[in-house]
């Protein structure tokens, strides 16, 4: 396989490179610039195997050194710009402190309205943290939920920290952003569910959840907005070990999804 030509770029000056930081540390420069940063080879590949098309590939020299970056530099249309960067002026592009080598850029993918229908889904109101929302979104896909709903107030489900952490679930859940949540929920027809405690909360493990369901879920340590928690028809307690008081909201959700994915493959007893 013939090597893909690289355009070495040795400046900060250089616009391209004054772009790529833009876009990796600046949410307003994303939204202006309508991209986004992929930070490492799974993502990347990811993105591929999604038939997302790249708009350019960005490698450092020591990241050129690994066989599977060379791949994917390899793999990806002819048409998209490769650019191979000195180690130090990677680092400054790189939108985590721990450079991987090998970023791409692509289009900001468009918030499209999801059929909501008979589908279970994720709700996230507030959630701020991109680590926590993308860990969300990667739970989410892992239990066989594809569709999230995220509030006004949360974090970009396509910042590089986002995507980072949820390891390329953003190219496989149906990702709707700035919902007006209450607005988006009023004709569900399935169940909406919130991890919280309220007088007629019940565990966990004691309902049914084959059917539909919306789980609600808020930012770290406000929770849910009073009037999102006060939509949900039922509210569910996690049953915890003596002296633990709460889990935090990845943690909470991947129980909660996974317990529904296990009732649904577990068969009925007669």
């Amino acid at each position: 396989m013939t090597e893909p030509a690289l355009k070495p770029l040795a400046s900060r000056d250089n616009p391209f490179v004054k772009r790529l930081h833009a876009l990796a540390h600046s949410a307003r420069e994303r939204r202006k610039l309508d991209e986004t940063v992929l930070d490492g080879a799974h993502l990347v590949e990811s993105a591929l195997a999604a038939g997302v098309p790249l708009r350019a590939l960005v490698v450092s020299e020591t990241g050129l050194l690994r066989e599977e970056h060379r791949r994917l530099l390899a793999a990806a249309s002819a048409e998209v710009p490769r650019y191979r960067l000195g180690d130090a002026l990677f680092a400054h592009v790189s939108p985590v402190d721990s450079p991987s080598g090998l970023l791409a850029t692509i289009a900001m993918p468009a918030s499209v309205p999801i059929d909501l229908a008979d589908a279970s889904l994720i709700v996230l109101d507030g959630v701020q943290d991109p680590g926590n929302l993308g860990s969300l979104l990667r739970t989410a896909a892992a239990a066989g939920i594809r569709h999230a709903l995220l509030g006004e107030g949360c974090a970009q489900a396509w910042s590089p920290r986002a995507l980072r952490a949820g390891m390329g679930a953003q190219f496989v859940v149906c990702i709707e952003e700035g919902c007006a949540l209450l607005a988006r929920l009023e004709r569900y027809r399935g169940r909406c569910l919130a991890t919280a405690l309220r007088e007629d909360a019940r565990p966990l493990y004691e309902l049914d959840l084959n059917g539909p369901v919306a789980w609600l879920f808020g930012a770290e340590g406000q929770g849910l907005s009073p009037a999102l928690l006060a939509r949900a028809d039922r509210c569910v307690t996690i049953p915890m070990a003596a002296g633990i008081e709460s889990l935090n909201v990845a943690a909470a959700a991947a129980v909660c999804l996974f317990e529904q994915a296990r009732q649904r493959r577990t068969p009925t007893k007669p």
